[in-house]
């Protein structure tokens, strides 16, 4: 009769971890949302640790400019939805394990049931809201949340709100960084990422996990890890509680494919919040109005009674306005482009 932990011997055979800590991983549930960059290597050590349930989540599909940083997927794959390529490639790479894939976006009215059946979220996602989303739901819900970023040569990872001996949590993210949502760092098309670095950080994040799951002392909480792969660096920094209240998840906005608004282009009112020069050097119709003078024009806003869709190069700065406009007229029904025009002839 063959050892059922054989697969994993390597690691039962370090030193405190044995048979014990393996049957807390096969035990384990973990969801990973965001199929992405930091999201495949994540998966596929701990679907290769023996993690025992494991849920992918994820609306995208795989694209050409994917491949250089999300190994999990190849040429072939190109077109199809990224959680049934992961979750076919992770059952095969384990089989003993369970996979359960969700095709969909994270929002605010579906995230509270979504994690409520694993023990542990993993976040790699490359947008603001999200990762606003998911830390506010986490706490709410009382989960921790393993945090994972990168830009251009540097990466960070964290995990985001432990209960403590005390009975308190560790720091989670809106501690750390309060106004995330306005921030206007670029994603990884726009602002560019090694991709190595996409491999080290969900390494990192999968390590984090595997840490926490097995009961060890030494974990990230209240700690955020920095790298720079050029230098090779890497520093840990101590973080402070604060005072930052959550009552209630933040406002997530709608996104509109360019499928779907093709469909019904003459019933929406459609701005482009680029700069002047990015709407003259090539654009898709619709009011120019640059994010930063967004404010100026509520009025007019006000008085428009179709819903609104808005676009720019990647998503980003249309998700920003969205949130803006939804934000000060709640009755509105206000869209994002997803993934702007970027991908479009020129």
């Amino acid at each position: 009769m063959s050892n059922p932990f054989e697969r994993y011997q390597c690691q039962i055979a370090l030193p405190g971890f044995g048979i014990p800590s393996q049957k807390l991983l096969e035990n384990a549930k973990v969801l990973i949302v965001g199929m992405g960059g930091l999201g495949c290597p994540a998966a596929q050590y701990l679907t290769s640790s023996g993690v025992g349930t494991i849920g992918i989540a994820d609306d995208d599909t795989v694209s050409l400019s994917n491949l250089h940083r999300q190994i999990l997927y190849s040429q072939d794959d190109i077109g199809s939805p990224k959680v049934e390529v992961a979750a076919r490639k992770l059952r095969h790479l384990n089989p003993s394990i369970a996979v359960i894939p969700y095709r969909l976006r994270v929002s605010a009215s579906n995230i509270m049931n979504l994690i409520s059946e694993f023990d542990l979220i993993i976040e790699g996602t490359d947008n603001f809201e999200t990762k606003c989303l998911l830390n506010d739901a986490c706490v709410l819900a009382g989960k921790p949340l393993v945090y994972g970023a990168i830009y251009q040569h540097e990466g960070q990872v964290s995990i985001w709100n432990v209960l403590q001996k005390d009975g308190t949590y560790s720091p989670h993210y809106r501690d750390v960084f309060p106004n995330a949502e306005e921030s206007q760092v670029p994603n990884c098309r726009e602002g560019g990422v090694i991709p190595t670095l996409a491999g080290v950080v969900g390494c990192m994040q999968a390590n984090e996990a595997i840490k926490y799951l097995t009961g060890s002392e030494d974990i990230l909480a209240g700690k955020l890890w920095m790298m720079n792969v050029m230098s090779g660096r890497t520093q840990i920094i101590k973080l402070k509680k604060t005072d930052f209240q959550i009552t209630e998840l933040p406002l997530t906005i709608q996104a509109i494919t360019m499928e779907q608004l093709m469909q019904d282009q003459e019933n929406f009112q459609i701005f482009d919040v680029r700069t002047e020069q990015e709407h003259l050097n090539f654009n898709m119709g619709g009011k120019n109005i640059p994010l930063e003078k967004l404010q100026d024009h509520f009025h007019a806003i006000s008085t428009i009674s179709q819903p609104i869709v808005i676009y720019c190069q990647s998503g980003k700065r249309s998700a920003e306005a969205a949130r803006k406009i939804k934000k000060a007229f709640p009755e509105k029904t206000v869209f994002s482009l997803k993934n702007g025009i970027g991908k479009l002839p020129q």
